[in-house]
């Protein structure tokens, strides 16, 4: 009983840490901190930021085509240090699920997997660093975060007694279809940043100079393996890639809206009073992470409206992950 209860704390902390790495992973990428450390895991060849002059200088020397710069080096150093604590969190509820395998209400799979995911996202973050900000990279080290986020609440729901639900309807393969439009969205915005597009539209409904679809360039946007060696810091494509780049990741807003919001109404019809609950969180979400993002183009995507919009794009996952952990699976006769 004792190790259940901090097997439970443990994962309430790893959903936490997880949240705040998808935070400090956007604002380190918004803020250009990317590449704020050259190598990896350290910083300049050390495990902390470099401050006294003649660690700065030995750094330079070091890396002299990447000069130090304290305030990013230290962005990258924070979003590592949590994203860290993550993985011995992630370590700790693996083995605790190990040990006590042969419990019944002991959950084993999802730890297990996390830890292995855990560790490729790390492989993911080495690469990224290592690779100069690859597009495809920094688009999978995105949706790895965001992947450890939903597992990690699906565990904590786990945790709790089953939600008192409905049997005649189907919202379950509602809630699937949620999260697959929200996975293909967050790949669509991580797409966009990664190929610094999300200001090659500066107007709103418009792209640019009136024109909503000013000739985009899908085939050069789109493709997703280019050579190695190559520094993709500040973008490698034409305007017309990155404007088609931008396009999609607006179209696939537009459809994002209309499915969250017939699944949140959906949700609305059910008895269950969590399903309608998680319901009305969609709607708010999404009407807020609709603001967010017409905000951040108006606004020449300022940074704390950026990370926000990051943040909304995660709580908005995690709600899709409540109502398919909450509905029913099947129809059944009343």
């Amino acid at each position: 009983m004792q190790r259940a209860s901090v097997f439970q704390l443990l994962s309430g902390v790893a959903l936490a840490l997880g949240f705040l790495v998808v935070i400090l992973g956007a604002y380190t990428r918004l803020s250009d901190a990317g590449l704020g450390c050259p190598d990896w895991p350290g910083c300049y060849g050390r495990i902390s930021v470099p401050e006294a002059a003649q660690e700065i200088d030995r750094a330079n020397t070091l890396y002299p085509d990447r000069p130090l710069h304290p305030g990013k080096a230290r962005r990258e150093m924070v979003h590592r240090y949590v994203a860290g604590a993550l993985g011995l969190a992630v370590l700790a509820l693996a083995w605790l699920a190990w040990a006590r395998r042969r419990a019944t209400v002991q959950p084993v799979t999802v730890p297990v997997f996390l830890l292995a995911l855990v560790v490729f996202q790390a492989a993911l973050g080495m690469w990224t660093v290592t690779w100069l900000l690859k597009p495809i990279v920094v688009t999978a080290h995105l949706l790895g975060g965001m992947a450890i986020l939903a597992l990690l609440f699906w565990l904590v729901l786990e945790q709790f007694p089953p939600w008192q639900t409905s049997d005649h309807r189907s919202l379950w393969p509602w809630a699937v279809a949620a999260i697959l439009v929200l996975a293909a969205q967050i790949f669509l915005g991580g797409w966009t940043s990664a190929n610094y597009a999300a200001l090659i539209c500066p107007e709103f409904p418009a792209c640019r100079d009136g024109n909503w679809w000013p000739a985009p360039d899908f085939a050069e946007g789109f493709v997703f393996w280019r050579g190695l060696g190559i520094d993709y810091e500040g973008g490698v494509l034409g305007v017309e890639a990155r404007t088609a780049v931008h396009l999609a990741h607006r179209v696939g807003a537009i459809v994002t809206a209309v499915v969250l919001a017939i699944v949140a109404a959906r949700a609305l019809r059910e008895p269950a009073v969590q399903l309608r609950v998680t319901g009305y969180v969609m709607l708010a979400l999404l009407l807020a992470q609709i603001g967010l993002g017409i905000a951040s183009v108006l606004m020449v995507r300022p940074l704390p409206v950026a990370v926000a919009h990051n943040a909304g794009a995660a709580l908005l996952l995690l709600s899709a992950i409540a109502l398919l952990h909450g509905a029913p699976r099947r129809h059944q006769q009343t």
